[in-house]
């Protein structure tokens, strides 16, 4: 019950972090702007930032303590809506200088909305970097004109400090979107790692179980004149194979459904011991034999999964492909490793019969991305006696 309130609680935080978050970085930029507007009213021209010289020889008013406002305020929507700050500040800005008034620490804010905007400002960067152009031009002559006695040298030098912290804040767009494209990575790799596993599972699910289905149906118009008790047993058979692909199937389609659902291991299809396996092959009228050889011992969730994985898909290719040959599967137990061979003899008296639909190409890929999960070996092909082997070799402690 605790751990289940804990999760929950998780689940809560994770999902409202991001607003959380956000409301997090409203708060510092109010915080910011209030600081600017007390340093402004507070330092004087301690932290100034001026156009060239300090002699400046206006007193302050009315006028000059709204544009000091102007150049802090705007902070508050620095991150969300950055041109509009760098617009507002930077004609304060640019105001304040032109009129002649006693140089302000509120001229911080320029480099702040500067860099604000190279980092946050995600529509018409081009256009914002004409305008900011044009209107130093346009500073530069009408500064020129008020004869505070700047020197063209001043209008050159103050240029790169400005592009410096522009291009500060490109640097952190710049990475900010680089950690964006490798999570969203991730999360393509991560779905696609999952699909695979669904697939792998619903192709396992599907092609053994329908598979015993079709051969059943397919034997029973033969049965029908003369063997009515055989036919019962077949019936029986599909019946009971349907059922088990329906609760199988079920089980995945619950892990789709419901995204809280965990999808380890655990909540793959229902494990079978292979004595099962082998008597179901035995009833969609496969000549299965099973032997095992050393001490069985218990198996990790995910090896035994893997081990079922294998037997069936093999018992169910040779059900497709050679129905009435035989398939031996021998399961060896050691300290270090388990042995199995699933090996269809040859010599078949009657052709196979075809099935287009049985051949999707993916059973021993799969077979073989499951083994080599675990750190195995898993080798499928025709034998020199003409007889078609699968064998794969499953460590107990799978590779780190």
């Amino acid at each position: 019950m605790k751990n289940a309130w804990f999760e929950r609680l998780c689940s809560l935080v994770v999902r409202n972090l991001p607003e959380g978050l956000e409301r997090v970085r409203a708060f510092r930029d109010v915080l910011l702007a209030l600081l600017l507007v007390f340093f402004a009213f507070t330092t004087g021209d301690t932290f100034a930032v001026v156009l060239g010289t300090l002699e400046r020889d206006r007193p302050a008013d009315v006028l000059s303590v709204i544009l000091v406002l102007a150049q802090c305020l705007p902070m508050i929507v620095r991150r969300t809506h950055p041109g509009l700050a760098l617009v507002v500040i930077s004609v304060a800005w640019g105001l304040h200088q032109v009129v002649g008034y006693q140089g302000s620490s509120a001229g911080l804010a320029l480099y702040i909305a500067l860099y604000s905007a190279g980092a946050h400002l995600t529509r018409r960067r081009g256009l914002a970097v004409a305008g900011l152009v044009a209107g130093y031009l346009a500073l530069a002559v009408a500064m020129n004109r008020t004869n505070h006695g700047e020197k063209p040298i001043d209008y050159l030098t103050f240029v790169p400090v400005l592009v410096l912290f522009w291009l500060i804040g490109e640097g952190v767009r710049a990475r900010t979107r680089a950690e964006a494209a490798r999570r969203a990575a991730q999360k393509r790799e991560a779905v696609a790692q999952e699909r695979a596993h669904i697939a792998r599972e619903l192709h396992d699910v599907v092609t053994h179980h329908v598979t015993a289905m079709v051969v059943q149906a397919e034997a029973l118009p033969y049965l029908l004149p003369g063997n009515p008790d055989k036919v019962r047993d077949g019936l029986g058979t599909i019946s009971t194979t349907g059922r088990s692909a329906m609760t199988d199937l079920r089980e995945l389609l619950d892990v789709l459904h419901d995204p809280g659902t965990p999808t380890d291991q655990e909540r793959s299809p229902a494990h079978e011991p292979l004595e099962v396996l082998v008597e179901r092959a035995r009833a969609a009228g496969q000549d299965v034999t099973f032997a095992e050889h050393g001490a069985a011992a218990p198996l990790p969730t995910g090896l035994s999964l893997a081990l079922q994985r294998v037997v069936q898909e093999s018992l169910t290719n040779a059900l497709k492909h050679a129905p009435d040959r035989t398939t031996t599967v021998t399961l060896t137990h050691s300290e270090d490793e388990l042995d199995v061979a699933v090996v269809t003899s040859g010599g078949s008296t009657t052709p196979s019969p075809r099935r287009p639909w049985a051949r999707s190409g993916r059973g021993i890929n799969g077979m073989r991305d499951r083994v080599a999960a675990f750190g195995g070996e898993l080798t499928a092909g025709q034998e020199p006696d003409g007889s078609f082997a699968v064998r794969a070799k499953l460590p107990r402690r799978p590779a780190a």
